[in-house]
């Protein structure tokens, strides 16, 4: 017969195996739930110190929301700088974004970078309004002038900016191991005024070079439009990597990594707040457009433009209104023209179901 003190000990030894097991179990359908309470206990502070850098509200644009209400949906330009160096560089991506935190759904409307727009802030010699690619607002005048020029392009305000250097996230990219994203033919840029590179097809995951060759290919035969979706792709695929728990441990590296290249009017708090609202989210989707139109010079070998759609504006301008709509449900926003076609399918959805497969990555 074994000693009581023995049959005490095997007792509490029991005990504890249920409980680990119960914990194990509980964080396989909650892992996004212990992740916050992981981050909340051993990163946030550390996060928050490293992101006061990044902070940089533009002066004479000061944000109407400046603090973070789930409840409340709010817009933001994300502007993907190509610049080299200390040169000024210009937007080499525009999305105009919708981000509703309750629902976890986001709106992510490209803006083509050669779209002939007025560049607000910006007149002739002779005092008339100056009108360009909108990719050349950010070189005449940073991210205030961009902020400002899209939001008389879709008149609506914008909430907030963030500006990344595509050279600081391809060592981001690096840092994560790489990400997913849909190639299914390679990309050869070979024209002899564009920089050489090629990228494979069919890998299951591309480095941060490869990444961004493959938002900055421009030789297919939708242009512009084309160029604007992969740049969608790509931040889909930095989201799905970003949301893995195992990711989690990085974030302050990664954050170090971007340190000059990310700029934001989006306070620290804020930031982790967002990001741990949308994370958390059982659902998260993403709703893309690009702004349709033509492309053609306006005098024979003058410079290229795009020229958007009159129509396709005027449905945009609104759609972006509802979107902003803290009264709508998620269940009664109008989407894109595109997923009206396709049955209403978004972008991505990161259910648990897709989580589980994508962190096989």
């Amino acid at each position: 017969m074994q000693p009581r003190k023995s049959r005490r000990t095997y007792k509490w030894l029991a005990a504890i195996l249920v409980i680990v097991v119960l914990a194990g179990t509980v964080g396989y359908f909650n892992r996004n739930a212990l992740a916050m309470w992981g981050f909340d206990v051993f990163l946030s502070g550390s996060v928050k110190d490293r992101l006061e850098n990044s902070y940089q509200p533009l002066e004479g644009h000061e944000p109407v929301k400046t603090t973070y209400k789930p409840e409340e949906p709010f817009s933001m330009l994300l502007l993907g700088v190509d610049q080299r160096d200390k040169e000024v560089g210009r937007s080499d991506t525009m999305i105009y974004t919708v981000i509703r935190p309750k629902d976890g759904a986001i709106l992510m409307v490209s803006i083509p970078r050669d779209t002939y727009v007025d560049i607000v802030g910006k007149t002739t010699k002779s005092g008339n309004q100056w009108e360009d690619k909108i990719t050349h607002a950010y070189a005449f005048g940073g991210a205030k002038m961009s902020v400002e020029t899209v939001e008389r392009l879709f008149n609506n305000t914008i909430d907030h900016y963030a500006t990344i250097n595509f050279t600081g996230f391809r060592e981001v990219i690096d840092a994560m191991g790489g990400i997913a994203l849909p190639i299914t033919e390679d990309l050869v840029n070979d024209d002899p005024d564009h920089e050489k590179f090629v990228v494979k097809a069919g890998k299951e995951l591309y480095n941060g070079t490869e990444a961004l060759n493959f938002v900055r290919y421009r030789e297919d035969a939708g242009g512009d439009t084309s160029r604007a979706g992969r740049h969608q792709q790509f931040l889909n695929a930095i989201m799905t990597k970003a949301s893995h728990v195992q990711q989690w441990t990085k974030i302050p590296e990664l954050i170090s990594i971007m340190g000059d290249n990310f700029t934001t009017d989006l306070t620290p708090q804020h930031m982790i707040d967002l990001a741990k609202s949308m994370l958390q989210s059982d659902n998260r989707t993403i709703y893309s457009h690009t702004l349709k139109g033509n492309g053609h010079r306006k005098v024979n070998h003058g410079a290229w433009y795009y020229f958007a759609d009159e129509e396709d504006l005027a449905a945009t301008q609104q759609l972006i209104k509802a979107w902003l709509d803290p009264a709508k449900t998620k269940a009664e926003l109008p989407l894109p023209e595109e997923y009206q076609v396709k049955d209403q399918k978004p972008v991505q959805s990161l259910s648990s179901q897709t989580k589980a497969a994508s962190e096989k990555h």
